[in-house]
């Protein structure tokens, strides 16, 4: 699920950088160029980031994801990408080589189809959400006889 997410996520970051980028030269020139790459590489960053975190989770936990551990890994990442952004976000704020407007647009775009990607990604995974090992000697009565 998270090697779906992770490759839509990237044809969609790509995505953003060539229409953002078009978009960006055609009204504002380089500037706007360069701030709809920034704004798509930084998205493709925090869902490569997002997915690294769970999988750290996983494995902190021990493959439980109830485990507070797993949790505090996630929730921990999320802040971690909550206040690297807002000092990103500072840093960027007065850059003459950076049009903000197109950064914007291509940060907004990059949040709004990630959590599309998201969605879609989980309501099309086929993956069981019952683990009850069956006793010795018996099939699933769901599947054809073997």
């Amino acid at each position: 699920m998270l090697t779906r997410t992770l490759i839509l996520g990237s044809a969609l970051a790509a995505a953003i950088c060539v229409v953002g980028g078009g978009l960006g030269v055609l009204i504002a020139g380089l500037p706007g160029l360069l701030g709809a790459i920034v704004g798509g590489a930084i998205a493709a960053i925090y869902m490569a980031l997002t997915a690294a975190s769970i999988l750290l989770g996983f494995r902190a936990g021990r493959g439980d994801m109830l485990n507070p551990v797993f949790f505090a890994v996630v929730l921990g990442g999320w802040l971690l990408k909550l206040i690297v952004f807002l000092v990103l976000i500072l840093m960027l704020r007065g850059a003459d080589w950076l049009n903000p407007y197109a950064f914007f647009f291509a940060v907004i775009a990059a949040v709004l189809g990630s959590l599309v990607i998201d969605v879609y990604v989980f309501a099309t995974s086929r993956i069981p959400y019952v683990d009850t090992p069956l006793p010795r000697g018996e099939t699933d009565p769901g599947s054809p006889e073997v």
